[in-house]
């Protein structure tokens, strides 16, 4: 909401939530004179008062930030509105459902990105970078990603949404081997991965993540994986609550301790073929003039880039698509280079026995 306020690019904004008071509250703090609220539900019928549909009637383009759960209700609404439509992604299998919706986006001359937060999103257009960069045809790709809070509060704290995390420790990881999607064991150990700083060496476990759904029709490699890093007393109060009933997992989301504004995202993405590999690596610091740490800006600061190139005409596909086929890797990277994240590229040929 910031960002998008302190665009020129965007003439006004319209905060939607199921939690009208909630919505007028952070559009009042973030959104300065361009931002009003209204109340909206993307699961209530069309002819409905509250519909999304309506309430996006004049918009052009949607940025879901909801629960991955209703990215295919958000989707009919803006097709109904003719609205472009931006989300953070749809955990694999939403992805691919969502992906069924081109056609008619096409057709309407609409844009459906899908998943342009920090994973997927940034590290999407971090693998396209890797890709080009080899000049080969790639044999695998592999992400990883972890996030720490350098000031962390008292109390329990997540990094982001409670049931996208319990999700992607719960469902079964899928990861591409010999070209092929293969489904492996919840929490499937993913090794030691050297972050750098500030975060280091850490381990990791396999989780299920939406560029596993893109990557193989996008790059044809034929490994994937993607690898999450989080603290390990944080992995461990997550486990306990993976057996718990909805409605106290509704409870603990309600009463988590935000992050503190001093967290850091820091993403790999290492793509290997003809014998070399490429690595890149994105750091996301805090934004201290928006007391914001790194992790909630590596998550929104793309979307709001999409935003502005699609204001800019920098976006040029219609249809449903990843960021990895319709974005251009720099353009993206100069936007968030602006708002405090750094990129590194490496390549080094690999040495066979």
């Amino acid at each position: 909401m910031r960002d998008l306020a302190e665009s020129d690019e965007v003439a006004a904004l319209l905060l939607l939530d199921i939690d009208e008071a909630r919505a007028e509250h952070v559009a009042s703090l973030y959104g300065g004179p361009k931002a009003r609220a209204a109340l909206a539900d993307a699961r209530a019928s069309a002819d409905a008062p509250e519909s999304l549909a309506a309430a996006l009637d004049e918009c052009d383009v949607l940025v879901n930030s909801a629960s991955y759960r209703v990215n295919l209700d958000a989707m009919t609404a803006c097709l109904a509105a003719g609205c472009h439509y931006l989300d953070l992604g749809g955990l694999y299998w939403m992805t691919g459902r969502q992906l069924e919706l081109g056609p008619q986006f096409e057709r309407a001359g609409l844009l459906a990105l899908l998943g342009i937060g920090s994973a997927p999103g940034k590290t999407n257009l971090m693998a396209l970078r890797a890709a080009r960069e080899l000049s080969a045809p790639i044999d695998a790709i592999h992400v990883s990603a972890a996030g720490r809070d350098l000031d962390p509060p008292s109390g329990f704290s997540v990094p982001y949404a409670l049931q996208t995390l319990l999700d992607e420790l719960t469902m079964r990881p899928v990861v591409l081997h010999d070209g092929a999607p293969e489904e492996i064991d919840p929490l499937a150990d993913g090794g030691a991965v050297e972050f750098g700083k500030p975060i280091g060496s850490a381990q990791t476990i396999h989780t299920l993540h939406s560029e596993l759904r893109t990557f193989g029709d996008s790059f044809g490699c034929r490994e994937a994986s993607f690898r999450l890093s989080l603290s390990p007393d944080l992995l461990s109060r997550l486990g306990e609550l993976t057996e718990a009933p909805e409605a106290e997992i509704r409870r603990i989301a309600r009463e988590a301790v935000p992050s503190s504004a001093k967290t850091v995202a820091v993403h790999l993405v290492e793509a290997s073929g003809g014998g070399r590999s490429v690595r890149v690596r994105a750091v996301t610091e805090p934004r201290e003039a928006w007391g914001l740490g790194g992790g909630v800006v590596s998550t929104a600061a793309p979307a709001a880039a999409a935003v502005r190139l699609l204001a800019r005409d920098g976006i040029e596909a219609r249809g449903a698509a990843p960021p990895e086929r319709c974005i251009e890797p720099a353009e993206m990277f100069a936007e968030l280079e602006s708002h405090g994240c750094t990129f590194e590229i490496t390549t080094r040929e690999e040495v066979r026995a």
